[in-house]
């Protein structure tokens, strides 16, 4: 659903801009919350929280991988992830507005793959609508679910599947505000929805098998499962002097809760043991990310459908691409998803790909790193002045 430059006009092209920027702004304090947030030892805060912007940067890399494999979804159409319901629910929805918006300036610049005059109207419909779209409807789901991890694959599957026809009604939207050719809206808006509900099927399913596999070896990983898992409670029972009446040998767990002193020292050794495997687990599924969206991107996306996607397919079946313009990057060595000067396409394909996952992790990656360092700097404060140096009498 990428639209390129000419199909919107430059006043509504400016305004969309400027509702991206400030969606991209917005989503920029929510992601130093969204960040910082914890889940224990082993979650996303305190030592967890380290391993968030990172991920955030793989979960970027993975939305760009798979948009490369377009599957079809009807005579001579086919449609690929938008990506929206699938970041929002992995990182939280300021920081899925962020991942997605990455994709698209990538895709952008490198591969001439969707306007730069159009940037705006290609974040405000597809990082933001797919966005709050999915996370509403899947926060809405799981408030009327049993809190089971089924629940989240489940509503996420719905989520996703909402997501990408409100994104068609939403290009139909902004095309009735500025478009540039003079075609019928009712006949657009009838094909854009048609067409998108086939591929939000595909959506549906990309986003339910990727949440499903996240949320079976790390629920806590995940933004949209937390609340499922509950923090291990140590309990003890009084321990009585030896020899007295109802002495109790040892500490249990799960009895009634005193103030014995071996539980403070069961936990506190507990704690270090669990946060090396947290952390190495963390590794792992960054790991299995990386290598998945390296093959996805490098190596199967030379099969995908070669079928136009359903915004190009509507433009071309009602005219709306008449006044199409050239990409100001058609001229970079990786536009249209090859690598130039590289005459064997499937080599040239995957090694564009291969590339456009790294620069999209590295990017993706060192932005929610910035965004992580001040929010701990933010929740760190001013440091406390030395009593040394108070003034006399204060």
């Amino acid at each position: 659903m990428h639209v390129p430059d000419g199909f919107i006009d430059a006043p509504v092209s400016v305004a969309t801009g400027v509702v991206a920027a400030a969606a991209v702004g917005v989503s920029l304090r929510g992601a130093r919350r969204e960040l910082g947030e914890g889940g224990g030892s082993g979650g996303l805060g305190g030592s967890g929280g380290e391993r968030t912007a990172p991920l955030a940067g793989l979960v970027a890399a993975f939305i760009f991988a798979v948009q490369m494999l377009n599957f079809p979804v009807a005579a001579g159409t086919s449609g690929h992830l938008l990506g929206g319901a699938l970041a929002a629910i992995l990182v939280g929805p300021y920081t899925g507005v962020l991942c997605v918006s990455v994709v698209l300036l990538m895709q952008g610049v490198l591969f001439a793959d969707g306007g730069l005059t159009a940037l705006g109207v290609n974040i405000t419909d597809m990082a933001v609508v797919t966005t709050v779209v999915a996370y509403a409807v899947f926060r809405g789901l799981l408030k009327l679910a049993p809190k089971r991890r089924r629940s989240v694959t489940v509503a996420s599957f719905v989520a996703a599947l909402v997501s990408v026809p409100a994104a068609a009604v939403a290009f139909t939207g902004i095309y009735a505000l500025g478009g540039t050719a003079h075609v019928s809206l009712d006949k657009v808006f009838t094909a854009m929805v048609g067409v998108h509900v086939l591929i939000g099927i595909g959506e549906a399913a990309i986003t339910a098998l990727t949440v499903g596999a996240v949320v079976a070896v790390r629920p806590d990983l995940v933004h949209g499962a937390r609340g499922l898992t509950r923090t291990l409670e140590i309990r003890t029972v009084a321990v009585a002097a030896p020899g007295a009446p109802g002495a109790s040998p040892a500490p249990q767990a799960g009895g009634a809760a005193s103030g014995g002193a071996a539980a403070p020292v069961a936990a506190a050794a507990a704690a270090p043991a669990a946060a090396p495997a947290a952390r190495r687990s963390a590794r792992r599924v960054w790991a299995v990310g990386v290598a998945a969206a390296l093959l996805c991107a490098g190596v199967v996306s030379f099969y995908a459908s070669a079928n136009p996607d359903g915004l190009e397919k509507v433009a071309a079946d009602n005219g709306i691409d008449k006044k199409t313009e050239d990409h100001a990057a058609q001229d970079s060595p990786l536009a249209d998803y090859g690598v130039k000067d590289v005459t064997d396409a499937r080599l040239s394909g995957g090694l564009a790909g291969v590339i456009g996952v790294g620069a999209t992790l590295a990017v993706g990656s060192g932005l929610f790193v910035v965004v992580r360092r001040r929010t701990r700097k933010a929740a760190a404060g001013p440091a406390a002045v030395p009593a040394a140096h108070h003034p006399e009498g204060v």
